[in-house]
């Protein structure tokens, strides 16, 4: 089972994913300060042996959280996951109403989409570990 965090300055995304192309067991952000609760909850739930973090904004501080909670790691390029996880947003909850006429790509999702990035990071992951 694979857990992908996309780290930000103030929160963190994450995805439980147990194989490429297939719906997320979980999705959810977190807090930063709050991650490592958040990992020993979601380690107690899904059996998870392998952790890829977006290397990007905190990348270092989340690494170590999961570091001391003794899971391997590795570090994924996360270039271009926050305008890919906006158009994964939209395909999963299309537009409704007067929201529908605008184009895509001047829509902004209604909630942070953190999630979807460390969607796309753990995906992307598995797609080069193959």
């Amino acid at each position: 089972m694979l857990l992908g965090v996309d780290p930000g300055t103030r929160k963190c995304g994450y995805a439980v994913i147990d194989r490429l192309d297939a719906q997320p067991l979980e999705l959810g952000i977190t807090p930063l300060t709050d991650f490592g609760l958040r990992l020993a909850t979601l380690r107690a739930t899904f059996p998870i042996d392998m952790v890829a973090i977006g290397h990007g904004t905190n990348a270092d501080v989340v690494s170590g959280v999961v570091r001391d909670a003794g899971l391997p790691f590795v570090l994924v390029d996360e270039r271009e996951t926050t305008l890919r996880a906006r158009a994964r947003f939209f395909a999963d909850h299309p537009p409704r109403g007067w929201r529908r006429i605008i184009p895509r790509g001047m829509l902004l999702p209604d909630r942070p989409i953190d999630d979807y990035a460390a969607l796309l990071i753990a995906e992307r992951y598995l797609r080069l570990a193959v």
